[in-house]
């Protein structure tokens, strides 16, 4: 069986909305336990702290998402399945290509910037 990015992006979205049910359920039971116990505790397991995720976090993070009104993206699951398996950096992924010949130039400067140092 071959696990596509885009197969397992679709199983821990699907996985995380099952998760995001019982905590909705538990909050309709006991107002207030989403904000008050499991954001909480989510912030800690998804890791929110570090600025490069690992895998480990990519779940809780999916199911953080959840927790909020933005719909969550497939498309961006997938981008981090991506990066965390060795595909594209997050830099490259998500940077938008520059437009116009002034950014090219822009560009094309901040390549040629030499930092080493000269004894």
């Amino acid at each position: 069986m071959d696990l596509t990015p885009e197969f397992l992006a679709d199983i821990l979205i699907g996985v995380a909305r099952a998760q995001n049910a019982l905590i909705d359920a538990i909050d309709h039971a006991n107002p207030g336990f989403r904000n008050t116990h499991a954001v909480p505790i989510l912030n800690v397991a998804a890791n929110m702290r570090a600025g490069d995720p690992r895998t480990i976090d990519l779940p809780s993070r999916i199911l953080l998402r959840l927790q909020g009104r933005v719909a969550i993206n497939p498309a961006a699951v997938k981008a981090d399945i991506e990066r965390l398996s060795g595909g594209a950096p997050a830099a490259t992924a998500a940077a938008p290509a520059p437009v116009g010949a002034a950014a090219a130039a822009a560009a094309a400067a901040l390549d040629s910037l030499d930092f080493n140092v000269k004894l």
